[in-house]
Order: structure tokens, then sequence, then C-alpha cells
């Protein structure tokens, strides 16, 4: 046996229909950038329609709890990991062209069933791939498309409505916190050459809108400081793996699974990169190293050592064996978008649902509902 064949079949165990293991977790403290005491800003949300807030829960106990990155976030910074050179090997590099753009599927906000997608010279195979996960669930023709879309989760809510469980979900969470709020004042040299003196102090109106006046920020969103810890906590669900399958057989579903444990794996070891947004930049704490553990079905944990380095020399014999391709350029047809945009709402959900979306099946579905059209028209004036 090579050394590529091994690698490729340690996690085996993990992976058989009978096993006992239900997940790998992690549990990682973080502290600001700043320091343990530094304020860090985390993300904002519509509260209503001229108000935007923290995601923060308070407890009657006085306890909070403050979403530092949402799941979904955080899968949209791990993925895009498989573009950088030392990783590209590990995934197909699937461009979709779209006049001087070219959108990589790895950067497509709902993944392979992105519109960009759909839409494309790609949109028929995808269409194939998520309707034999969700008639078969047979996973083997997405993971040779778009396997992230596996690893991180997809849903095709507008046609098929195959929907496939995050394989790898992580969040980031602050306890105990306290909201800021932080005051600023923008000044404008322009305003006042223009006044020939005090420029105006408003809000409000043209010469705000132009900067061509003192405009005040008061007690916005100054962000939170944090009195207990900052934690991510990250899951690689090992249940939701064993389920993917594909109909060559029980050996072609082992690679398979091999191939997106590998990609999982690298994606859950791989660093974290500091900075989710202006204001807030997280490093591991040193005082507190990451706990990964590996937790049975019966509630049993146990200690786990996996390094990145050996979770990317995993991934790299388990994608030689499966048979990763290269780079594939599809290209986006505006025409299609344009022409399903035009139909009817139940003509364009019969269309996405019914098949892939092309020219012939938009053409077909029109000419039905000329038919049907013309027949309504004749039955009216019938009665009339």
């Amino acid at each position: 046996m090579s050394d590529d064949q091994g690698n490729a079949m340690q996690h085996d165990d993990w992976l058989k229909d009978e096993s006992e293991v239900a997940a790998l977790v992690m549990r990682q403290r973080l502290v600001p950038v700043e320091g343990q005491d530094g304020v860090i800003f985390p993300p904002t949300y519509p509260i209503d329609q001229n108000k935007a807030g923290y995601n923060i829960d308070r407890f009657d106990d006085g306890s909070s709890v403050c979403q530092i990155d949402s799941v979904g976030s955080q899968a949209n910074r791990m993925e895009p990991l498989f573009k950088r050179v030392k990783y590209k090997h590990l995934v197909p590099q699937v461009v979709i062209r779209a006049g001087d753009r070219e959108i990589h599927l790895l950067d497509a906000g709902h993944r392979a069933a992105d519109a960009i997608v759909r839409f494309s010279t790609l949109g028929p195979a995808l269409h194939e791939a998520f309707k034999g996960y969700q008639d078969q669930g047979n996973a083997a023709k997405l993971a040779r498309i778009a396997p992230t879309s596996i690893v991180f989760g997809s849903w095709d809510s507008r046609a098929t409505q195959a929907k496939l469980p995050r394989i790898v979900r992580s969040v980031i969470r602050a306890y105990d916190v306290k909201e800021l709020r932080r005051s600023a004042q923008y000044s404008t040299i322009a305003g006042e050459i223009l006044a020939e003196g005090d420029a105006v102090v408003t809000t409000t109106g043209p010469k705000a809108e132009l900067g061509l006046a003192h405009v005040p920020a008061v007690h916005a969103h100054g962000g939170v400081q944090v009195q207990g810890e900052i934690r991510r906590e990250a899951i690689l669900n090992l249940s939701a793996l064993r389920a993917l399958a594909d109909p060559a057989g029980d050996e072609a579903t082992l690679k398979l699974r091999r191939y997106i444990l590998g990609l999982a794996l690298v994606s859950f070891t791989a660093p974290m990169e500091p900075s989710l947004r202006e204001g807030c930049e997280l490093v591991a704490d040193p005082g507190h190293p990451a706990q990964w553990m590996l937790v049975k079905h019966d509630g049993t944990r146990s200690d786990l050592a996996v390094t990145h380095d050996q979770a990317f020399a995993f991934a790299t014999a388990a994608a030689e064996s499966f048979g990763v391709e290269g780079k594939r350029t599809e290209t986006f047809d505006s025409w299609i978008a344009n022409q399903v945009l035009k139909l009817s709402e139940a003509d364009r959900k019969k269309l996405l649902k019914q098949g892939p979306v092309t020219k012939k099946a938009i053409e077909e579905v029109e000419k039905a509902s000329k038919i049907r059209d013309k027949g309504k028209k004749e039955s009216k004036d019938k009665a009339g």
C-alpha cells in the first residue's frame, strides 16, 4: 500500500454506515487584536426601516450573548480557501463568464444554487446534479462540479428543492457584552468656502448629501466590550457526511465520502482569517488552546488531534483517488435570464421545477401559455 492510499483510508472508520462517531467538534477562544478588553464591532442587522442594530440576546439574569459572525458568514469566509494556489487542486475551479466579468463559483452567494449558475451554460448539469441528490441521494454528480456546495450546504429552493445540510458549521459568539455608542462629526471645508464663513450643521438636505454641511453622527453604534469570552464553535457533521452516496457502488461511495471529508477537514482545521470586518479583528487566545473532540452517538467524548497539515495530506490523497477536474469556464446567458423574467409567476415556477432552464424549455412554456390563453379567450367569447 502506498503512502497516498494509506492517507486516504486513515479515517474510514468514521465513514462506514455503522460508525459510532456522530461529529467532530471544536471550541476555540478568541481575543481582539487590541487585547482582552478591546472593543469589537459585531455585524449590524436591519431592525426596522430606519434602524439597524447588533444581534444581542439579553436574559433575565443579566447575561447576554452577541453574535459576532453567523454560520452563513463563516461558511463564506472558509469556502474561498480553495481558490488559493496551495488548495486549488482539491476542487474544480469553475468560473462563470458574464460579459467582461468572471465570477468564481466559490464566490457565488448561494453556491451551486445561485442564479449566476442557474442561467449559465452550467445550469443544466447542476440541475441534474441537484435532482440526482433529491431523488436518489446521489451526491457524486454535484461533488464533481461543486463539492463545496456539499461541504458548506446548499438549497436549490427555486428549482428541484434539493437541500444539502451543512457538513461543516461554524459560528462566533461573544458572552456578556457591554454595548457602546460613539459620536463623530463630518466637517466640510468646501461648505465653509461656499458659505463664506461657517457652514450649516445638518444631517438632512442637499448640502448634507453633497458634503457641503457639517454633519454630526451622534450616539451611533460604537461596538461592544466583551466581559466574558469570545468563542468560535465548529462542528463537522459525520452523520450528514455518511448520508452521501454514489450509485456506482460501495467503493465509489467510500471514495466520495473520503473526498468530502478531506475538504471538510481542511476547512475545519485551517487557521481563521483574523479580520472579520472593520473594527473586528480576532486572533486565537494563546492562554486557552482550542479544544478538539470526537463525539459518539452515545454522547461519549474523546480528545482529537488532527493538524491542518494532516488534514491537507488526507484531502490531497482523497482528491487524487476521487478524481478532480481542473479549470472549467462557463457562460452566463442573459437572454435566458431575461426571458424567464418575462414569464408569469406560475410559468416561472413551472419552468424551474420541470427541468433545466434552456432556450427550448422556455419556448415550450411560452407555447403552452399561448395555447392556454387562447383557450381561455375562446371560452370567454362563447360565454359572452
